[in-house]
């Protein structure tokens, strides 16, 4: 009989500590409603004592969700695992998610601790969460840099304190799969307390290896893995959430495993994390990139004709990929554009319909015809939009390789339009220096990243920017078929999220 894989999605937590990609409640809360809906086992809801704001959030979502195990995430501290329970008290089901550094590297670098000491304050911590919630788990921090003796002997404390699962993290992403995979196994064997409880899983993707190393620890005995939509996290990231699922699925011979995960809706919830947090999706990205089922080789498109098999060893379908070969255009009309939503699965209520069609008009004047990705694209940016300080109405640019390039930005703040023009490095920078008088604020740019969302010369083209305003990292989305209009909607977008923030 094939055994049960708990998945653990920290994309609310983890995930969220990628520069730039901070979510709000509202955020927070569709993306936990969605992975509900996917089927997670646990949704990782935050850290509740960094901030007031996480705090609340983990409590919304706790109050809403239901069907996943909500958890928090505390320091072996007093103070923060009574933040922790204040945030989670509310879920149908919860778990306070206690954590401390093992390796000698952090308890001498970081901790300034023993070994003792830290394992004594590794079981307080866990007897004190014990007091609040049945379910804790209890992670060794740097787990794998840890020395082995110690490591089983403070995995026993843990479980002896009360600890419902142990997580064995790789930090750091030092690990490589026969490595991690011997390093489980041995741990099942020397630490027999570890058969009352779950074992779990938490790899980074420092060398690119955390998908392989959690699959190495599931195969050696894990039956819980941690891990973020489209792989997001810290540095490099976490293990991909649609990778391991995915991976388990088509393998399902070789790993005897399986998980709970409704995999149809792992394309829509990797589209909404990338638009909330802003990060987009790399086009060769395993299961969800925008390549990960398309075909430019003669000899590859040749085979996918006469047998899909031939080249693809998942279903497009199966992850929630629809190929939509009828596409609309400026003359479809109403009744069209909200057939072709309810048909990709949308629910829109009757403001957020004429936004976007409104929207959809704009871009179908200067398409020939609106595909389903497109629809996508505009539909999710619509339904994420923040409240709009200044609104985009237009812009006139001339530039040429002799002269200085000069912008004049319309936009609309209350219905006055206010029109002012700026000069820059180029196109782009001279319009985004034309949106910072207007608005009357600085900005520096971080980060941009520009790509057409489908194909041909009429693509509808996507920036993405993230912009520095006043010390803090601020993200934000435009499209257009016009790449400048794209990229000054993206820019203008991160200041209305300024706005929004600061009052």
């Amino acid at each position: 009989m094939k055994r049960k894989i708990h998945i653990f999605d920290t994309t609310l937590r983890d995930g969220e500590q990628v520069p730039g990609a901070k979510l709000n409640k509202r955020q927070k809360i569709e993306i936990a409603q969605q992975l509900a809906k996917l089927g997670v086992d646990v949704i990782e809801a935050g850290f509740p004592c960094s901030s007031p704001e996480d705090l609340k959030a983990v409590q919304a979502i706790s109050e809403q969700i239901k069907g996943p195990v909500i958890a928090g995430l505390a320091r072996a501290v007093k103070e923060d695992i009574d933040i922790a329970w204040e945030a989670v008290k509310g879920a149908e089901r919860r778990r306070i998610h206690v954590f401390l550094g093992s390796s000698d590297i952090h308890l001498q670098k970081k901790l300034r601790r023993d070994r003792e000491s830290a394992l004594e304050l590794a079981a307080n911590a866990v007897r004190h969460a014990k007091k609040y919630c049945e379910d804790v788990e209890y992670s060794a921090e740097d787990a794998l840099r840890t020395d082995f003796e110690y490591l089983c002997r403070v995995i026993e404390a843990a479980v002896k304190a009360g600890a419902t699962v142990i997580n064995v993290p790789d930090t750091v992403g030092y690990a490589i799969p026969e490595e991690f995979g011997e390093r489980i196994r041995k741990l099942r064997e020397r630490v027999p307390v570890l058969d009352g409880v779950i074992l779990s899983v938490h790899c980074h993707n420092d060398l690119g290896l955390a998908v392989a190393n959690s699959l190495a620890a599931i195969r050696n005995g894990a039956n819980q893995v941690e891990c973020t939509i489209n792989g997001v996290g810290e540095r490099a990231g976490n293990a991909s959430l649609e990778e391991i699922v995915m991976a388990l699925k088509t393998r399902s011979a070789i790993f005897q495993a399986h998980t709970d995960i409704r995999t149809e809706d792992i394309y829509r919830t990797s589209r909404m994390v990338s638009r909330l947090m802003n990060i987009p999706v790399q086009p060769n990205k395993a299961v969800v990139g925008s390549n990960a089922f398309a075909h430019s080789s003669g000899i590859h498109q040749d085979g996918i004709l006469k047998d899909r098999s031939t080249y693809e060893i998942m279903k497009p379908e199966d992850v929630g990929i629809r190929q939509h070969k009828i596409v609309l255009t400026a003359r479809s009309g109403r009744a069209a554009l909200k057939h072709r939503l309810s048909e990709m699965g949308f629910t829109i209520n009757p403001e957020q319909f004429e936004r976007i069609y409104k929207r959809f008009l704009n871009v179908a004047d200067r398409k020939k015809e609106i595909s389903g990705q497109d629809l996508h694209s505009i539909v999710e940016i619509e339904m994420t939009k923040v409240p709009e300080t200044f609104t985009f109405h237009s812009l006139q640019i001339m530039s040429g390789s002799t002269m200085v390039p000069l912008a004049s930005v319309t936009l609309i703040r209350e219905g006055i339009q206010c029109t002012d023009a700026a000069t820059g490095n180029g196109p782009v920078d001279a319009v985004f220096n034309g949106i910072e008088r207007i608005v009357g604020q600085q900005g520096k740019l971080r980060d941009y990243d520009l790509k057409a969302v489908t194909m041909g010369k009429d693509a509808l083209g996507e920036a993405m920017v993230r912009v520095e305003i006043e010390g803090a990292v601020y993200s934000g989305i435009g499209t257009s078929p016009d790449v400048i209009e794209a990229s000054a909607r993206a820019y203008l977008n991160a200041f209305n999220r300024f706005f929004a923030n600061s009052h």
